[in-house]
């Protein structure tokens, strides 16, 4: 199929369980702190980014490819693909499996989210359960390196089953898009630097950066711009990528092929608003690489992944307070916008 016919969103990867738990505060260590409220919701990448990509467009096609378990989890999934209108006939059930799940913690007095996770069925996913032959999307969307098993180690005479799932991805037509995980740096480079000649796009953040390029981009628990926008370049003059987008809390820059730097401050959001910032990563990826499905320019992506991200961290789930594109966009304008930080 040509390229100018293909529309709408492939997602491959991570799907789990996420049993979330508001706490009033972190706690230290032999210590005690209160559960406000808890749910279990669906997470991971190509469960929250073809989720929050039917929220900001609820006619927009994606379908999905994954494993989960035949147990409780596995069941919440599926039927968050179903409610979500997430075409699902690559997602394979495992007899007897225990679907990945994540304890998603969020602390009410920072917003900061805290993560430990059971692998359980995302560790038999493989390249062979990526059928590229029947689908008409045009964007393949694939996460997360660092916790599948089989994913992570070396496939068939590739490095690692990422890049031979890549490769297959864009034999197939699909323009390719990843995600990363914030795993220990020394890992996420040799997991995700072999996979950038095969990449299309990349959108990620300002610790992610860092580890694929081996620079220090966070001081202290603060951004280092330039370092950032630094290794932005690196990246770019060193692949293919035709727009790389790097953001974090503050602001976001994108890298394009013709040289172009784009820089946009994040929302001014009120702290009142914030539940927790589980899934933010995944809102401000999804409006990013809508906007680019939609040939907006690249400044006008910056603005939507802003405001996609803004409007996900009212819920302590991943995906439940993503509205539709206006709606995202006119609730940015209504908190407004951060001053853009100097690098």
């Amino acid at each position: 199929m040509a390229a100018a016919q293909r529309r709408g969103f492939l997602t491959g990867g991570t799907w789990c369980a996420d049993h979330n738990k508001l706490l009033d505060r972190w706690p230290v260590e032999e210590t005690v702190t209160r559960i406000l409220e808890e749910s279990v919701e669906g997470g991971g990448s190509a469960c929250n980014f073809g989720i929050d990509i039917r929220r900001l467009d609820p006619s927009m096609p994606v379908a999905t490819i994954g494993c989960v378990g035949d147990d409780e989890d596995g069941r919440i999934l599926l039927r968050y693909a179903d409610e979500n209108g997430i075409e699902r006939s690559g997602m394979r059930v495992i007899k007897g499996g225990r679907t990945n799940y994540t304890d998603a913690y969020s602390a009410r007095d920072t917003g900061k989210r805290t993560h430990i996770f059971h692998q359980g069925t995302s560790a038999l996913l493989s390249p062979d359960h990526f059928d590229f032959g029947s689908t008409t999307a045009r964007i393949f969307h694939l996460g997360l390196p660092g916790i599948h098993d089989v994913m992570d180690n070396a496939w068939k005479g590739e490095v690692n089953g990422w890049v031979a799932t890549l490769k297959a991805a864009r034999t197939a037509g699909l323009e390719t898009n990843f995600e990363l995980l914030q795993i220990a740096p020394e890992r996420l480079r040799e997991l995700a630097e072999p996979c950038l000649p095969h990449l299309d796009t990349l959108v990620i953040n300002d610790y992610e950066i860092g580890a694929i390029t081996g620079t220090q981009t966070t001081r202290d628990g603060q951004t280092d711009i330039a370092a950032c926008e630094a290794a932005g370049r690196r990246i770019m003059e060193a692949s293919a990528i035709k727009v790389l987008a790097i953001h974090f809390p503050r602001a976001a820059v994108a890298f394009t092929r013709n040289g172009t730097v784009h820089r946009h401050p994040s929302v001014n959001v009120p702290q009142s608003e914030v539940r927790g910032a589980n899934g933010a990563g995944d809102a401000f990826a999804a409006g990013f690489m809508y906007g680019h499905h939609e040939d907006q320019p690249v400044g006008d992506c910056l603005k939507l992944a802003h405001a996609s991200a803004a409007a996900s961290l009212r819920s302590v789930g991943t995906t439940g307070s993503v509205e539709t594109a206006a709606n995202c966009l006119a609730l940015a304008e209504r908190w407004g916008w951060r001053e853009m930080p100097t690098a």
